[in-house]
């Protein structure tokens, strides 16, 4: 954690299928399987799934994939494993390889069907999953509905524009670029992303590597923009839709992570805008925690639904939070009112919405043993990474147990203090060698060339870190190793990430210590994540079960008063604001938007059914109105920064509220989901 804070020492240099009834023996579903003929859970249901080819070694290529118009409607298939032919929504065919035992289920009549299994090891969507037993094998599908140049995610998005008079480094400046661009699409070039970095393709590839759960970050102009922020406006909840129907028909579970707050609860560039942190800091900070808050508010009345809640089980509600500079204090105030707003929305126990995961904020995990006794399914959510501190010339093999040694006693201790502990993010990195690792234009540590910091001497070319088609066969053994002791010590896990884009100038994947894909095809990545078992020797591993209220078996998981009285809210005061009662604060009086629910097609087979697809709000006795300005009182920019002192006076006389004239507020509309 403090490697990565590091990387970000000035403003400058931010980084950063229900499976077929039990009346249908084993026997005839392994003939389904192995044939790929029709099978459906009702006679009338000829339907199909979508999904393109996954391969048990991961790679991008495998599987066969028909041109034409696909199988006759009474062809069609609902479920299958390794060799079964499926069928996408648009028609098209492909054969799907899983050599781990797991099982695909779609049929657009039964849509919201569990019953998909990723692999034989891992619960199916209708089955428990037993957390402190079962281990979280995941990745992040990074750089997908928040772009970032950190990582080179997408580089090809962010090349044209980079020397530009205003570059892009972060997603505002790349929108405001992209807009700019009507010759290549304006700022629709960020859907034809959206559509075509990660496809159904990718889930099954995931499944087929062995992997269980993804972790999608998912930025606030998913639900609504305001004033003049520049982003496509709720273009990119629209996919997420897809990637719940993907998972769901491949049996992955996801954690949804709050990567992008209004006005950037980080000053980092993955937040959206570089500079300055304006959630719970600055004359804005209150107004904009405000807003955050209706955003979590609005996603966990989504995703609580009981037809999305087998699929989405885990809610990060603030990506790196800035908590050493914001403040401990304002920070888990902020996260008693994510809990408190999460639980509102789907109840207390396993099944009545998500776990709710919160980002250490750099502190360490000792730190927080013990926040919130008694509550209801949290999980603590680590970053670790070896990156961004001190750079060493020390060849890869000679990190083969640091993960060990650096992160799994801590890991273990955090089992215990707090409970479920996950690393949302890692990689395979030790250098921050790679294409705009530290930031566009910020230069590399390891090169010496790193702007914020230059006191970073060189110790050698990046070259044959990045290198990664001249890798030999021990240094390919060497990173694997290195892989293996991560997972090993971080118990349950997230890879950071699934994809790295190729580059348009060079055609290539310039960070190939951040990409799982690019590793599983070329061999330097684990074909089974269940290697991992053992590699560090553990003497004293954390042993399982959980206490039953992180399990969600206890009925009464409730916070005492004695400890919600620790974080009152708002925080008596904000970091370079002041007081709460003199800065700027919204009211509860604006409509509350609802998020749009998907619509179900498949090429060759008939729609029999209309099924629910909820109304988009689990609780409906959660009926306050949405945080919005207030006529008579004043309000800045909210990404004003830390610098300028709150309006004076806030109010004209007699109002009791602050108003946002700047910020006019228009009731967000929910963009359809794209027709195939």
């Amino acid at each position: 954690m403090e490697e990565k804070r590091a990387m970000y020492a000035s403003p400058k240099s931010k980084r950063k299928v229900l499976l077929i009834a039990g009346a249908v023996s084993a026997a005839i579903l392994v003939i389904i399987i192995a044939v790929g003929v029709y099978f459906g859970v009702k006679s009338h249901h000829n339907a199909s799934t979508a999904s393109d080819t996954a391969s048990s070694d991961g790679s991008s290529n495998s599987g066969s994939t028909s041109s034409g118009s696909g199988p006759s409607q009474s062809k069609l298939a609902v479920t299958g494993g390794d060799g079964s032919t499926v069928t996408k929504e648009d028609g098209m065919t492909f054969t799907y390889s899983n050599s781990f035992g797991g099982t695909w289920y779609w049929d657009v009549n039964d849509p919201f069907n569990n019953g998909a299994r990723p692999q034989s090891w891992s619960p199916a969507l209708n089955e428990t999953f037993n957390y402190g037993v079962d281990k979280i094998r995941g990745v992040n599908l990074g750089g997908w509905l928040t772009t970032e140049p950190v990582s080179s995610h997408a580089p090809a998005l962010y090349e044209p524009y980079v020397n530009n008079t205003t570059p892009a480094i972060d997603e505002w400046t790349l929108s405001v670029n992209m807009a700019a661009d009507a010759a290549h699409g304006g700022l629709q070039q960020l859907e034809t992303h959206y559509s075509t970095f990660i496809t159904e393709q990718d889930f099954a590839q995931i499944a087929g590597a062995g992997l269980n759960y993804v972790r999608i970050p998912l930025p606030f102009w998913a639900i609504e923009t305001r004033g003049n922020e520049p982003f496509l406006a709720k273009t990119a909840w629209t996919y997420f839709l897809k990637a719940i129907q993907w998972a769901r028909k491949y049996g992955l579970r996801i954690n949804l992570d709050y990567h992008a707050l209004p006005g950037s609860q980080n000053g980092w560039n993955h937040s959206g805008k570089l500079g300055s942190i304006n959630v719970l800091m600055g004359p804005m900070g209150l107004a904009n925690a405000q807003r955050a808050l209706d955003h979590i508010r609005i996603i966990a009345e989504f995703i609580s639904q009981p037809e999305y809640s087998s699929v989405v089980t885990m809610f990060g509600i603030t990506n790196e939070p800035q908590l050493t500079q914001i403040g401990e204090s304002q920070i888990q105030a902020f996260y008693l009112q994510a809990y408190e707003i999460v639980r509102k929305a789907g109840g207390i126990g396993a099944g009545n919405g998500p776990i709710i995961s919160y980002h250490d904020g750099f502190l360490s995990l000792e730190q927080w043993g013990g926040f919130l006794p008694n509550a209801d399914r949290i999980s603590l959510d680590d970053h670790p990474y070896l990156c961004f501190n001190t750079q060493s010339p020390s060849p890869i093999n000679t990190y083969a147990t640091t993960p060990c040694s650096v992160w799994g006693s801590n890991f273990n201790a955090s089992m215990t203090t707090f409970g479920l502990t996950q690393a949302g993010e890692f990689s395979n990195a030790v250098t921050d060698c790679g294409l705009w690792v530290n930031g566009v234009g910020q230069g590399i540590r390891y090169e010496g060339t790193y702007v914020a910091d230059p006191s970073f001497q060189s110790v050698g070319s990046c070259t044959p870190w990045t290198n990664w088609q001249a890798y030999d066969q021990s240094t390919k053994a060497a990173i694997q190793q290195f892989a293996l002791a991560s997972m090993d010590a971080l118990q349950n896990w997230f890879f950071w990430t699934w994809k790295i884009g190729n580059s348009s100038v060079t055609g290539v994947v310039e960070s190939p210590a951040w990409s799982y894909q690019l590793g599983l095809e070329n061999g330097w990545m684990p074909t089974d994540p269940r290697a991992a078992a053992g590699v560090c020797g553990n003497s004293a591993p954390w042993s399982p079960p959980l206490a039953t209220n992180q399990l969600g078996t206890n009925p009464s998981a409730t916070l005492a008063a004695s400890v919600t009285a620790q974080y009152p809210w708002p925080p008596a005061t904000i970091t370079f604001g002041g007081k709460a009662a003199q800065v700027p604060v919204y009211t509860p009086t604006g409509a509350i938007p609802t998020l749009a629910t998907p619509t179900f097609t498949q090429s060759g087979a008939k729609v029999t059914t209309t099924p629910s697809v909820g109304s988009g709000w689990e609780n409906a006795a959660d009926n306050a109105g949405l945080m919005v300005n207030i006529a008579t009182c004043s309000y800045l920019d909210p990404w004003i920064g830390t610098t300028v002192a709150p309006p004076s006076p806030l109010c004209s006389a007699g109002a009791s509220k602050k108003r946002e004239p700047a910020l006019e507020y228009v009731e967000p509309r929910i963009t359809a989901l794209p027709t195939p």
